[in-house]
């Protein structure tokens, strides 16, 4: 399927537009409790049978739109779906909350085993198009990744395991994103010394 450009507000909805609903809904029906076959549902629950099929639907209308989609919506989609089911057959939260866990994990786990096994970055195998760095650039900021994916598993395993549902609601929408964002922005410097020059190639070392 040929790819296809679609207006970026459009685009940023349907990534991001499931999350802040999911956002909206947990905190308008958290003290609901919904009973369905005579077992009783709490509005965590019930909003996370609602996330999976909206985010689903989501996914599909994008890649329907843009004729592609990348390996981490799918690889989301797929955990949602795997964990956000769990939670509603077994009637247990914990299940979707561990879910940031593992994704950030095995992120780290993949782009550590690049580095530290095959020596080299995989992100720059996505990325490079885009962000045109040496290689030693890219090797530093593909380490630097992986300490925050692994910051970010254990942050959300100490916010749920230790703190409200409500506590970990709102760090899941806003707190983890926001950290992502400030951690790009501290990279400016390394993408700045690191960029390779317009013709795309390292200049040569004397």
């Amino acid at each position: 399927m040929a790819t296809r450009d679609v207006p970026n507000w459009l685009k940023t909805t349907l990534e991001l537009g499931p999350v802040l609903l999911f956002f909206v809904a947990y905190f308008f029906l958290k003290d609901e409790v919904y009973v369905v076959g005579g077992t009783e549902y709490t509005g965590f629950v019930a909003v996370t049978a609602a996330f999976i099929p909206l985010i689903l639907v989501c996914t599909g209308i994008l890649w329907a739109l843009t004729g592609k989609i990348s390996a981490m919506q799918i690889f989301t989609a797929v955990l949602v779906t795997i964990f956000g089911g769990l939670s509603v057959w077994l009637n247990d939260e914990r299940f979707f909350k561990i879910k940031p866990t593992l994704i950030y994990l095995l992120f780290a786990a993949i782009l550590g085993f690049g580095l530290w096994v095959q020596g080299r970055s995989y992100l720059s195998m996505i990325l490079s198009e885009a962000m045109p760095l040496t290689e030693e650039g890219w090797i530093v900021l593909t380490r630097r990744m992986v300490w925050l994916f692994l910051a970010l598993a254990a942050a959300n395993e100490l916010v749920w395991r230790l703190l409200s549902t409500d506590v970990w609601v709102t760090f899941k929408t806003f707190d983890m994103p926001v950290a992502i964002f400030v951690f790009l922005f501290a990279q400016v410097g390394v993408m700045k010394r690191h960029a390779l020059p317009e013709d795309g190639k390292a200049d040569d070392q004397a």
